[in-house]
């Protein structure tokens, strides 16, 4: 069975979650709430937060943020290497009872690449600085049920890409002493 086969058969077992899990996204309150989360997830609470952890826990913090720096390009490039050869479409675009929360950044849907990179971001900065798994595990599952929520990403999406961030970072970290 094909790649598209397989995407193929997840979409249709997966758009009537998506639909009901959308649902949550009428309540204004919540959809404004997740669009938040999810632009933060774009990359201003990782950038700021790579920003901050040399000033908050010194010099020595620098391998972490390079750790998260080389994660987020490899992750860039394989999510940008898989939404262009997977081509699926994303759930708005096919239920028209899927309302769209917030604007895409690109046109494919798999792997959540916001997923990745949470979820990547999150393994690196929980193995090398524990004390911060309580800002950044809830903020990567908030990330991921965004996605899902705001009608961009389906289920499988948001798994594939927390699965892929979280090998990433472990093979990052495998690098760790040669960074």
């Amino acid at each position: 069975m094909t790649t598209q086969a397989v995407l193929q058969r997840l979409t249709a077992r997966e758009l009537p979650l998506c639909r009901r899990i959308n649902r949550l996204s009428r309540r204004r309150s919540v959809e404004r709430f997740f669009a938040r989360v999810s632009r933060l997830g774009d990359g201003v609470f990782w950038y700021l937060l790579m920003l901050l952890l040399p000033v908050v826990h010194g010099p020595a913090a620098w391998e972490t943020v390079a750790e998260m720096a080389l994660t987020g390009v490899i992750n860039l490039a394989i999510y940008r290497r898989l939404k262009g050869t997977t081509l699926r479409q994303r759930p708005f675009r096919m239920d028209a009872g899927i309302h769209l929360g917030a604007p895409p950044l690109d046109a494919y849907s798999f792997p959540s690449g916001h997923t990745m990179h949470a979820v990547g971001f999150s393994t690196v900065l929980v193995t090398q600085i524990p004390a911060l798994g309580w800002l950044v595990i809830p903020f990567a599952v908030l990330v991921a049920l965004s996605r899902v929520i705001l009608g961009l990403h389906y289920p499988s999406d948001v798994a594939a890409g927390a699965l892929l961030g979280t090998v990433t970072a472990i093979a990052v970290g495998m690098l760790g002493p040669f960074i």
